[in-house]
């Protein structure tokens, strides 16, 4: 036969020393790694096997250009590629994750629309302190012709009053004792 996977050879497992006797070494039987209860697992959802016996040699490939995985030579007749992920497809529950996911879409959203509100607040801001700044300037432009049409008057009231002094004494004495101008 010829194809990718027909040069390969299995040997039987190598015997890893220990320290002491505590756990037998197999050195001429594989054995399949231990079931594992639904509630007893690891952190990452995956059962963690610490034997330190096993070995898969078992393992043998057909010789053909697909390269499948034999799992009727394995030791427990079990697929060891289906049983994990039939494991992880039962301790993988995406309902969380769905629910985290609209919780963020949710949140994104109304984040989006607060920055929104947040800019066409800023512009009406803009708008509105750009006619303050228009009006103020106009107040000052009317404020500056009233002073100045108030010193124009100031002056022409100085001058007719001492024009009429000058011209009529004793009138306006008179008329000043009667209507006293204000002390400034």
């Amino acid at each position: 036969m010829s194809g990718p996977y027909s040069t390969i050879s299995y040997s039987m497992p190598m015997a890893v020393p220990s320290k002491g006797n505590q756990y037998p070494t197999y050195s001429q039987y594989s054995i399949s790694p231990p079931e594992c209860d639904d509630s007893i697992s690891s952190a990452s959802g995956v059962p963690s096997y610490s034997n330190s016996g096993y070995s898969a040699t078992t393992a043998s490939y057909i010789g053909s250009s697909s390269g499948d995985y034999d799992s009727t030579g394995s030791a427990s007749g079990v697929d060891f590629q289906e049983y994990m992920q039939e494991r992880f497809a039962n301790s993988f529950n995406p309902i969380p994750l769905d629910r985290s996911m609209a919780v963020q879409a949710q949140s994104s959203g109304k984040l989006n629309a607060k920055h929104r509100e947040l800019v066409e607040l800023q512009k009406q801001a803009q708008a509105r302190l750009a006619r303050t700044r228009e009006r103020f300037q106009e107040g000052m432009r009317d404020a500056r012709e009233v002073r100045g049409d108030l010193e124009w008057t100031q002056k022409k009231v100085s001058s007719l009053q001492s024009k009429a002094s000058r011209k009529h004494p004793k009138e306006y004495s008179k008329a000043r004792a009667r209507y006293p101008s204000p002390e400034y």
